[in-house]
């Protein structure tokens, strides 16, 4: 079997203290690459700051022989963002690997969350991708090559009782994902999107002890690390995956049903007459981009 190897590239991940984010540092330095290694260093609400975090997991990487330089910066405003990507450039001349992984959690039922709840969740998750992309995949555009990792969650695909906040800004990536595929594709830039489940700092207490023990993350990293090789050209895809398990997820549509004719008006009563039609999901697929869902009203259309 041919090693998956990173020589000559230059990876960023976010929130890469500790965790998930950790994991995919280590091992994208074993492999060759480059790392910058970014965490603000707070606590799981997002609050306070230390370099240690982020320092702890350069020391490592460099310990075991590879090459790393932290970042303190929080992703959450553009100029932070604009400075994690420099660190690359200053410390190895360009970036090839974006991993957004950088996120906080304040957990909350709905009708308790508080306004500053939303915002920084959304700040730190939603805009904080965007604040590291942008500038990250001018770079990669400059040099026609890159990979991009967005992390979403299952608590926003499927839902997850007290994240509203997150849920929310974790299904905002697979948005963010959609565009970007199709805008970055030309510039051979590969974006894609994982759902992981780990028993981390962030997720402490959520699962049964004896199941925590088997959800590791180092589970996640082969997926991670399979996407931003330059093997894979996969791109535009969300994959969920723990403890060893990975599986892609889709945005799907069904067939559906066409009513009327484009030119009579079509009633209430006539969904409701077709519903479980309209429901079935046994002939779905996912779509390349907006514009083809519109294939499946063809017959109306002509």
């Amino acid at each position: 079997m041919s090693e998956i190897r990173f020589d000559g590239r230059v990876a960023i991940v976010t929130g890469a203290g500790g965790g998930l984010g950790r994991e995919y540092a280590l091992d994208l330095a074993k492999r060759g690459a480059k790392v910058v290694v970014n965490d603000l260093g707070g606590a799981v609400d997002g609050s306070g700051a230390s370099r240690s975090a982020a320092d702890t997991v350069v020391d490592e990487i460099r310990a075991s022989g590879g090459e790393a330089v932290a970042n303190y910066d929080s992703v959450s405003t553009m100029a932070g963002g604009k400075n994690v990507v420099q660190t690359a450039v200053d410390a190895f001349g360009k970036v090839d690997i974006l991993i957004n992984n950088a996120g906080i959690l304040r957990d909350k039922s709905f009708l308790k969350m508080t306004e500053e709840d939303w915002d920084q969740v959304m700040a730190v998750h939603l805009k904080g991708a965007f604040c590291v992309t942008q500038p990250a995949a001018a770079v990669m555009k400059a040099n026609n090559y890159g990979k991009i990792i967005l992390t979403a969650s299952t608590s926003g695909i499927y839902g997850n009782f007290g994240q509203a906040n997150y849920g929310a800004a974790k299904m905002a990536q697979v948005g963010f994902m959609n565009v970007l595929k199709l805008e970055l594709g030309k510039y051979n830039i590969r974006v894609n999107t994982v759902a992981p489940n780990a028993d981390s700092r962030m997720t402490k207490g959520v699962f049964p002890e004896q199941l925590a023990q088997k959800m590791h993350p180092k589970f996640n990293v082969p997926m991670v690390v399979y996407l931003c090789s330059e093997e894979s050209q996969e791109t535009g895809m969300i994959f969920a995956m723990s403890s060893g398990w990975f599986a892609r997820t889709g945005v799907v549509s069904g067939e559906g049903v066409c009513i009327g004719d484009t030119v009579r008006d079509v009633t209430a009563e006539e969904v409701r007459d077709q519903i479980e039609k309209i429901k079935n999901l046994d002939k779905a697929r996912p779509f390349p981009n907006a514009m083809e869902v519109y294939s499946l009203s063809a017959p109306l259309l002509g």
